[in-house]
């Protein structure tokens, strides 16, 4: 058996997890081991995707954010001096990326009167989606108002859960033991601005 057959049988990264199992999945990739660079991509994407989201972008768009990010860590394997912060590079790299005016939205293909006419609606009633967008209208207002670390971390332990908070300390470098308080806290200055603002029905 030969060692590259050895080492997809039992990868350096087995049994690991946070930002041991992406310095590992790092240095394998950086050997050219394409499993690990797979790995990556399958563990941190749903975070990079989560940046370009959290920036306002439509899906196509921060589907390109996601692409370009990836594609930047891999042409730059080796520029990656704490292979333990990954996760901090990826975010950092998605928001910059994120917030280039990219000119690519997707555009709306005008539609003839009898087309519209006979497309089925899946759109709820008027009323619903009058409440719905008030409700979210006023989330979001009350979101932005909150201090951008908070805006980051409710972003982070949203998408991550209670489960990967270490994940959520490493990338926003601070104690994991501080992420739940902090969150809370967050959560609070965010129910008060909502109730300033009358809360939300």
């Amino acid at each position: 058996m030969t060692e590259v057959e050895t080492a997809e049988m039992d990868p350096p990264w087995e049994g690991l997890s946070g930002p041991e199992l992406h310095a590992a999945c790092l240095q394998a990739a950086r050997d050219g081991n394409r499993q690990a660079m797979n790995r990556l991509v399958e563990e941190l994407t749903p975070l990079v995707w989560h940046v370009a989201r959290g920036h306002g972008l439509d899906r196509h768009t921060a589907e390109d954010v996601v692409q370009t990010v990836w594609l930047a860590l891999f042409s730059s394997l080796d520029s990656i001096l704490d292979a333990r912060a990954l996760a901090a590079w990826l975010i950092t790299t998605a928001r910059r990326e994120a917030q280039r005016p990219h000119g690519r939205k997707v555009q709306p293909v005008p539609l003839s009167d009898e087309v519209a006419e006979s497309m089925p609606s899946t759109h709820p009633a008027p009323e619903e989606e009058a409440l719905r967008a008030d409700r979210d209208r006023r989330l979001w207002a009350a979101f932005t108002q909150l201090p951008q670390r908070c805006q980051e971390l409710l972003r982070l332990t949203v998408l991550a859960g209670r489960a990967e908070y270490q994940l959520v300390a490493d990338t926003l470098r601070m104690p994991r033991g501080s992420v739940g308080p902090t969150r809370g806290r967050c959560l609070t200055t965010m129910r008060e601005l909502l109730d300033n603002e009358g809360g939300i029905r």
